[in-house]
């Protein structure tokens, strides 16, 4: 592992791990939840009250950063995370995943992705040298290569040549100079097949990268094929270095996940929902648009250090959502991110007490029994 990094397990339980990734900013406790700072800012957050949620590593998104402010402006003030004001860790992705987001604004050649900026239709061409350029630019700690992201329901076929052409992109960005201090970690892509994944899992972990990630999952397919997928992919994966998986996910996706040995996760869910007034609580997701909550007087998890709980009640939650306030977005994502630090904490603490397979099984138990949104 590149200077100034390392990453050692510390204690299993089942295929479970718990992990100590080290980059020269932080030290990260592992299995860990990565807040989205998309444009270098988590939701209605200020650096310390994302701090303040045990979080020591975000991500922040090369393609968004590269389009505004740009990444030449960003290098000059210091990087994105002094940029930012964040003291710790930060990963940023490659820009692969906005080749899938945004497919109507591209076309993918060997070469690179042509895109049509969304904010103001300049063409613009995304090379796997030019994501290592700017996630060099950008100075974060970790700097993913870039791939393709396939949709979930993609034929053969056409995962095979994201594959091959992610392949030869792989080893176009290891020729690059990275930033001083900077990890890079390799993306294993294969749809819903479980022998692309494993041949793709193979080539990746053989390559000089410093982690391996699980991108495409999450893009359209069920569920339950993304978890069958990640109990036979997830004791695969080196033992030596981090894990990730990209883009994923819910609660109960974390728990089932980290169950198979994964170690570092990042999703916009626990900010989005928040913003649309759902509340993610070890009983479930709590719908503060619900009528019942209108006189509530408790708070949203009883027990909750966050300081939403601590302070609000539902009612009042619930009014500041219906009247349209700002302020009920911003104090559900500072509960919501709170709890995936807390999810993360007491997975942690299972692996320790080699327990994470009883812990996890009654923790999913008592989310689906009290969820309000029953769609997990």
């Amino acid at each position: 592992m590149r200077e100034g990094f390392s990453f050692e397990v510390l204690a299993t339980s089942g295929d479970a791990r718990r992990g100590r990734f080290t980059t020269p900013r932080a030290i990260i406790e592992t299995p860990v939840f990565m807040p989205v700072g998309t444009q270098a800012t988590v939701k209605t957050q200020t650096p310390q009250e994302v701090e303040a949620t045990g979080a020591r590593i975000i991500l922040a998104n090369t393609y968004h950063l590269w389009i505004r402010p740009g990444a030449e402006l960003i290098d000059r003030l210091g990087g994105a995370p002094r940029f930012m004001g964040w003291d710790h860790a930060m990963l940023t992705d490659s820009g692969g995943f906005q080749i899938f987001s945004l497919a109507k604004l591209r076309k993918i050649e060997e070469e690179g992705v042509s895109f049509r900026s969304h904010l103001d239709g300049r063409k613009l061409l995304m090379t796997p040298e030019e994501s290592m350029r700017v996630q060099r630019l950008l100075r974060s700690d970790v700097a993913m290569l870039l791939d393709i992201c396939p949709p979930g329901a993609a034929p053969e076929s056409e995962i095979r040549e994201a594959i091959r052409i992610t392949n030869l992109w792989a080893e176009r960005c290891l020729k690059t100079e990275p930033y001083e201090g900077q990890a890079r970690f390799g993306i294993v892509q294969g749809g819903t097949y479980e022998h692309l994944r494993l041949e793709h899992l193979e080539h990746i972990a053989a390559l000089p990268v410093d982690g391996v990630a699980l991108g495409g999952f999450s893009v359209g397919e069920p569920v339950e094929r993304m978890y069958e997928l990640l109990e036979v992919l997830g004791p695969k994966m080196p033992q030596d270095r981090p894990r990730y998986l990209m883009g994923v996910g819910t609660p109960i996706d974390l728990i089932v996940a980290m169950g198979a040995g994964i170690d570092l996760f990042d999703c916009v869910l626990p900010t989005r929902n928040a913003r649309n007034g759902q509340a993610l609580t070890f009983r479930g997701r709590v719908n503060l648009k619900q009528a019942r909550h209108a006189e509530d007087e408790s708070p949203l998890e009883e027990g909750c250090a966050c300081p939403t709980c601590q302070k609000f009640t539902r009612a009042y939650l619930r009014h500041l959502m219906k009247a349209g306030e700002q302020l009920g977005g911003r104090l559900l994502t500072q509960h919501n991110l709170h709890f995936y630090g807390e999810l993360t904490r007491r997975a942690r603490h299972a692996i320790e007490a080699d327990q994470y397979e009883a812990w996890a099984k009654r923790a999913i138990e008592e989310m689906r029994e009290g969820d309000e949104v029953k769609t997990q």
